[in-house]
C-alpha cells in the first residue's frame, strides 16, 4: 500500500499506529504491518448540526475537548451550549466503540512513541484535529506525532499544520468533493471488520 510506503520511509521510532474507527481502520491495518507496530484506536465522533447531523459543525475524541468549526457556527447561528446534548450523545457512543474495540484491554499510551495517526481520508479536518489536541494533551505525550491519510482535501490540510508534526497525505484533489469519491469502493465498515482488523493485528 502507498500509504504504509510512505509512512515505513519517514522512519517513525517505536511506532504506535492509531485509527480514526471506523473507516480509518482498515487504512490504519496496512500501515501498522509495514511498520511492524501495535494498533489500536483513537475513538472519535462528529459533532453534527442539530436537526442536520449531517452537517458536521465540530468533533470529539476520547480524552479530548469538543474541537468546533468558529465559522460554520457563525454562519448557521450556533454556539458550543447549544451543542451539549449532541456532544453527550457522540460521548457515549465513543465509550460504547471503546469498550468493544479494545475489550478490556487498556488505552494505548502514547508516551515515548512515534504515533502515526490514520483516517480513510479528510474532508472538513475535524475529526483529526479533535484527535490529534486530544493526544497533544496526554502527559506524558507522544515523541512525534504524524497524521497520515489516502486523500486530503487542500484546504483543510493547509488548516492541520500546525496540529501534527507532520502529515502526509497521498492525493490532494483541488476537486476533493467527498472522501468516498477518490475510492473504487468505499462500503460501510462494520464493527466486525474493525475486531477482526484489531485482532489479527495483536502479537500471538
Amino acid at each position: 500500500m502507498l500509504l504504509a510506503e510512505r509512512v515505513r520511509a519517514m522512519r517513525p521510532k517505536n511506532p504506535l499506529v492509531l485509527a480514526l474507527p471506523r473507516g480509518g481502520v482498515a487504512v490504519a491495518a496496512e500501515v501498522a504491518r509495514a511498520l511492524d507496530a501495535p494498533l489500536d484506536i483513537l475513538a472519535t465522533r462528529k459533532v453534527g448540526c442539530p436537526g442536520r447531523p449531517e452537517l458536521g459543525v465540530g468533533a470529539v475524541a476520547e480524552g479530548g475537548e469538543p474541537v468546533y468549526d468558529p465559522d460554520l457556527l457563525g454562519l448557521i447561528g450556533l454556539d458550543p451550549d447549544d451543542l451539549a446534548n449532541t456532544v453527550a450523545r457522540e460521548r457515549r457512543e465513543i465509550i460504547r466503540q471503546v469498550d468493544l474495540y479494545r475489550d478490556g484491554r487498556p488505552s494505548p499510551d502514547p508516551a515515548g512513541h512515534d504515533v502515526v495517526l490514520v483516517d480513510d481520508g479528510l474532508a472538513t479536518g475535524v475529526t483529526a484535529r479533535a484527535a490529534l489536541r486530544a493526544l497533544r494533551d496526554m502527559r506524558p505525550g507522544p515523541r512525534r506525532l504524524i497524521l497520515a491519510v489516502p486523500v486530503a482535501a487542500p484546504d483543510s490540510l493547509g488548516a492541520l499544520g500546525g496540529e501534527a508534526d507532520e502529515i502526509v497525505a497521498l492525493a490532494t484533489p483541488v476537486d476533493f468533493h467527498a472522501v468516498a469519491l477518490w475510492y473504487e469502493r468505499f462500503d460501510q465498515v462494520e464493527d466486525a471488520e474493525v475486531l477482526a482488523l484489531l485482532r489479527g493485528s495483536r502479537p500471538t
